[in-house]
């Protein structure tokens, strides 16, 4: 077996656990990240040496930084955002950037199925309307969709688990 087959096997995992965390406690716990995080950064320096070591380090960076403004705004939590920077320690940068870039996407459509599923379509695309005509953020109401967290971790075990096949069927270079 490989060492990026076992890389990808364990970031998984790893991702695995804490989907089924957020689904039960609402919380990524931090020593599952920890591990995680080093894990990725060994892995890295295992297969490329110092510089699969700063391909980690840089992989952290871009998820992080493309993750932090979604908490910053109160769009995600915490935890959401350290997952998605363990999952760069895993990979190559242009990987972590093609997983958090597929993360959002995945998180974009898991939100609109929500929506739809609850049946509070109109009620969203109006509340977005009246934003757009105000020029300023309204706040969901409380019995509206919109305003509840869902686990993002979801999403982030879907943009990475896109990566993964896309990285064993030859179609992202890494």
């Amino acid at each position: 077996m490989s060492t990026e087959l076992v890389s990808m096997v364990l970031l998984i995992g790893l991702l695995g656990v804490a989907v089924v965390s957020d689904l039960l406690s609402h919380r990524i716990p931090n020593m599952l990240v920890l591990v995680g995080l080093t894990l990725g950064l060994i892995g890295q320096m295992y297969t490329g040496g110092v510089s699969g070591l700063g391909d980690g380090l840089l992989g952290i960076l871009i998820c992080f930084a493309l993750f932090l403004p979604m908490y910053a705004f109160g769009g995600m939590a915490a935890g959401d955002v350290k997952l998605m920077a363990m999952v760069g320690s895993f990979l190559p940068f242009q990987l972590a950037l093609w997983a958090a870039m597929f993360s959002l996407i995945a998180g974009g459509v898991c939100g609109l199925l929500i929506v739809l599923v609850r049946g509070q379509l109109r009620q969203t695309l109006g509340r977005y309307w009246l934003i757009l005509r105000a020029q300023a953020y309204l706040a969901p109401t409380s019995d509206e969709v919109a305003g509840k967290p869902f686990p993002y971790s979801i999403a982030i075990l879907i943009g990475t688990l896109n990566i993964v096949y896309w990285q064993v069927a030859g179609g992202f270079g890494g």
